[in-house]
């Protein structure tokens, strides 16, 4: 015991010693984790080797042990391995149980669709990689054949390769029908959207005509859509000129004011004078104002109806009366009588006054604070 004691301190005065540099180093690439389409990478990260990818394609290609075979269209056979198989996708596994075959081999049968596709398809199980020109011309098999044997991470890729660039007017009603049948929402909504765009180009395609002629009740939903577009677009266009007709009176309103308080051009307050250098008008709404204001002031028939010009401009005073706030300081003519007038209209015609000014103020409050604000307040 003393012997192996003393000899203890000698051993843990021992340094490890160093391990001599690689020759060759590691393979190793950081990339995301998921499918390796066209040599990109999609969401997450793992460390995987580029052998170790190379493994098991090869393991796939060479078929080393396999102990299933996958029989495809044409009589067509790919060698698989159970064990990949059932873990890639859960229903493999049960068809792998309920599957029948001599000795421990296997045998299951993918058919409707290539016999490339398939193999494409099995590949990917294995180490995620494919071609680029196989992706694009087996996409759409490959998302029928992720979608069924449910292999969530494919089926995103190739929902993600439809979405950009493959989209054409002749096969966006066919990838619309199968996004529906695959239950691809986002792609059935892209689709949706280009087919009522493009409606006049697509209507006219063959993948409409055979959608008509097979599926009369989905080329009748799309009918019916395309109709609530249409009132949509209306709406959205008389939404769009009442707010331009709201945005000019509002406009028209500060032009009156600014004519009666400041003067303008050739029109101003009787106890200001026009000055030859006074700055340029910025009120886009003041000119046409000055004209029928100046009409206004010539005018015969100057009595409501006895002239439509004339008939505008009382109008426009009653309109900025209920705009206005303080009529004692204003400067616009009648605006106190107008005010007056207001206390012995019909309740009808109050109503239909307060809905103009409520939209014109809440019109142009969108832009910003409005020039009226306290008639605003008062409106609401």
């Amino acid at each position: 015991m003393e012997n192996i004691s003393e000899e203890l301190p000698l051993v843990a005065k021992k340094e490890a010693p160093v391990p001599p540099p690689l020759r060759c180093p590691p393979t190793t690439s950081y990339h995301q984790k998921g499918l390796f389409v066209n040599a990109s990478t999609l969401r997450g990260y793992s460390c995987v080797r580029t052998s170790t990818r190379d493994l098991w394609d090869q393991l796939f290609e060479e078929g080393y042990r396999a102990d299933v075979t996958i029989s495809t269209d044409n009589g067509g056979s790919i060698y698989a391995h159970a064990s990949v198989l059932g873990m890639a996708s859960q229903v493999m596994k049960g068809m792998l149980k309920q599957a029948k075959g001599r000795g421990r081999r296997r045998s299951i049968s993918i058919h409707g669709v290539p016999h490339d596709a398939v193999r494409v398809f099995i590949r990917l199980l294995y180490s995620s990689c494919c071609e680029k020109e196989e992706m694009e011309d087996y996409v759409l098999h490959l998302l029928v054949l992720s979608h069924v044997f449910v292999v969530p991470s494919l089926k995103q890729i190739c929902i993600q390769q439809l979405e950009h660039g493959f989209l054409t007017s002749e096969n966006v009603v066919d990838i619309f029908q199968l996004a529906l049948l695959c239950d691809a929402p986002r792609l059935s909504h892209i689709c949706h959207r280009m087919i009522l765009k493009n409606f006049q180009e697509i209507s006219i395609t063959e993948g409409w005509k055979v959608m008509k002629k097979c599926h009369p009740a989905l080329e009748k939903a799309l009918m019916e859509s395309l109709a609530d577009e249409e009132n949509m677009q209306r709406e959205r266009t008389r939404r769009s000129n009442e707010r331009k007709i709201y945005l000019q009176l509002y406009e028209a309103m500060e032009a009156l004011v600014h004519i009666c308080r400041d003067g303008c051009q050739t029109i101003g307050p009787h106890d200001k004078d026009f000055r030859d250098n006074q700055a340029p008008c910025n009120y886009s709404a003041c000119k046409g104002l000055e004209m029928i204001v100046r009409h206004f002031a010539s005018c015969k028939l100057r009595v409501p109806g006895g002239c439509i010009h004339c008939k505008r401009m009382w109008q426009l005073l009653e309109l900025h009366s209920r705009l206005c706030v303080d009529s004692e300081a204003c400067r616009v003519p009648l605006c106190r009588n107008f005010k007056e007038r207001t206390k012995k209209q019909s309740k009808k015609d109050e109503i239909k006054w307060r809905i103009l000014v409520k939209n014109i103020l809440k019109t142009k409050s969108i832009g910003g604070s409005p020039f009226f604000s306290s008639a605003f307040c008062m409106s609401l």
